[in-house]
């Protein structure tokens, strides 16, 4: 997701959501000079394809009364954790499963995006969708992340709340040289904390193949999957690396895979046309805070967050209330809250847009979020590249322009630049064969990963492309019905919608 530049300190999180895919490394036998001797085994994947489920109750799982109460019931699945030594460490993935109310067709997988959202809820938030009716719906945190273990820690809950205020208060004065070593300490962290063969083996490849296993253990020859923002990566990751082994596939939100998953100019550029959307219709009220001319929209916003970078309020500073308005222009139906926060914040109170703010962080996601990116990303290692993205960011989102620093000079390298490990993937056009028919579902004015996205990828792919007029985030299962009834048909019969279907909500 796109957060507005802060010049002080640690590690700067992106887009929620692209880039990927290296080849799988292959097995090798070791070589003797001993003619007679017998070569060990090669090890190989069967008990990991082979294992058994054992389905039980969610209580030691987060969440897990409220995943019970719904119906819900959790496994583990045990992988290893380098594809390439299977008979290495493994990790245990959490799924959960929500069983067909009706006559069931198959199982399907599901991402809800990030990298870093914990996807073992998402049953729970689609019991009432008709989805349900045929198909069981299996969550999965992935590795790394929520339940599964082990885990991606970087920092503790308490240093990362820290962390968040200190970077609230963006410092014109802040050295690049202070905020480069306070990344690079973060990156060092995440290695002596996490281990580098875990952190080295979270990206989305290897979360892909993840999903080839629990599709095998479910019982299922082919996999049927939903996956939103980034969860559209891990989709097209595993349409390329296993296209024969695809029943059907919906990516909703996509993200283009030919650019980085958190490219800050594209969803700075988003951001800022659902901030448009959002000033426009807020200007239909007399008593909109940012006015009733949408002309002065950026302006007006400026000139009332922008004081927070040297005068918080009440607790609430510029990241904070940055960081609530971008998490509330994900939909149309938080805009009214949005509004009210901005009202109070231009009353001098603070408590609504504190609380939007809370709810968008979480140390454990916002770690995997950063691994995920600093693996698959094109790397920036050149302080002028960087001053140039924050000048280009600037540009495309004059919203949330800070105002602070010279960015056409010099601008801090991230910690990715620090990384401990090699990059995995990097952004690419998919070359995929024998894939069948699947769809995508592309909003008009998605700020997170705009709509030209959405049409590249189903170009890719060669996939059916829904295209929602509407500002917002997703579109499946929204309770649109002229996406849902295309999606549900092609879920369940394998139908898939005619090319070029484009709708609105009535």
């Amino acid at each position: 997701m796109f957060k507005p530049r802060k010049a002080t300190a640690a590690p700067r999180r992106v887009a929620l959501l692209p880039a990927v895919f290296a080849a799988v490394t292959l097995l090798m036998t070791a070589c003797t000079s001993d003619k007679d001797a017998v070569a060990p085994p090669v090890p190989t994947l069967d008990r990991y394809y082979q294992q058994t489920l054992a389905w039980g109750a969610c209580s030691d799982y987060p969440g897990g009364e409220e995943l019970g109460a719904a119906g819900i019931e959790c496994a583990r699945v045990t992988v290893p954790i380098d594809y390439a030594r299977p008979d290495g460490d493994t990790a245990r993935i959490a799924i959960s499963r929500l069983r067909a109310t009706g006559t069931r067709v198959a199982s399907m997988l599901t991402n809800p995006g990030g990298p870093g959202a914990p996807g073992l809820s998402l049953p729970r938030a689609l019991a009432k969708s008709p989805v349900t009716e045929h198909l069981d719906v299996i969550g999965m945190d992935v590795r790394g992340l929520g339940a599964s273990t082990p885990r991606v820690s970087c920092r503790s809950a308490a240093e990362y709340a820290t962390g968040q205020r200190v970077l609230g208060r963006t410092d014109p004065l802040a050295e690049i040289d202070q905020i480069e070593e306070e990344n690079e300490d973060y990156a060092n962290s995440c290695a002596r904390r996490t281990g580098l063969t875990l952190l080295g083996h979270v990206g989305t490849v290897d979360v892909a193949r993840d999903m080839d296993v629990v599709r095998a253990v479910l019982g299922e020859q082919k996999l049927t999957y939903f996956g939103g923002s980034y969860g559209t990566r891990l989709g097209s990751t595993y349409a390329e690396l296993f296209p024969e082994r695809v029943r059907a596939m919906v990516l909703d939100a996509p993200v283009d895979p030919t650019t980085n998953i958190g490219d800050e100019v594209i969803t700075a550029a988003g951001f800022q046309q659902a901030f448009d959307a959002y000033a426009a219709d807020c200007a239909k009220a007399p008593d909109c805070p940012l006015g009733t001319d949408p002309k002065k929209a950026n302006e007006n916003y400026r000139a009332l967050v922008n004081p927070l970078i040297q005068r918080p309020v009440h607790g609430l500073d510029y990241g904070t209330v940055t960081t609530a308005t971008i998490a509330s222009l994900y939909h149309p139906s938080s805009w009214p809250d949005l509004t009210k926060g901005l009202t109070d914040l231009a009353k001098g109170r603070s408590e609504a847009l504190l609380g939007d703010a809370g709810a968008y962080q979480d140390a454990s996601s916002d770690d995997v979020h950063r691994a995920v990116l600093c693996l698959e990303e094109i790397r920036v290692t050149d302080r002028a590249v960087a001053a140039d993205i924050v000048r280009r960011s600037r540009t495309a989102a004059p919203a949330f322009d800070d105002g602070v620093g010279d960015a056409d000079t010099k601008a801090p390298l991230d910690a990715c630049a620090f990384w401990p490990v090699p990059p995995t993937a990097q952004p690419h056009v998919p070359k995929v064969t024998g894939l069948p028919k699947i769809v995508i579902v592309a909003a008009t004015g998605d700020p997170a990963t705009p709509y030209p996205g959405g049409v590249t990828l189903a170009k890719t792919l060669g996939a059916a492309l829904i295209t929602y007029e509407g500002t917002q985030h997703g579109a499946a299962f929204e309770g649109i019905a002229c996406v849902d009834e295309p999606v549900l048909k092609y879920l369940i019969d394998l139908t898939p919608p005619a090319d070029g279907l484009r709708c609105a909500k009535s």
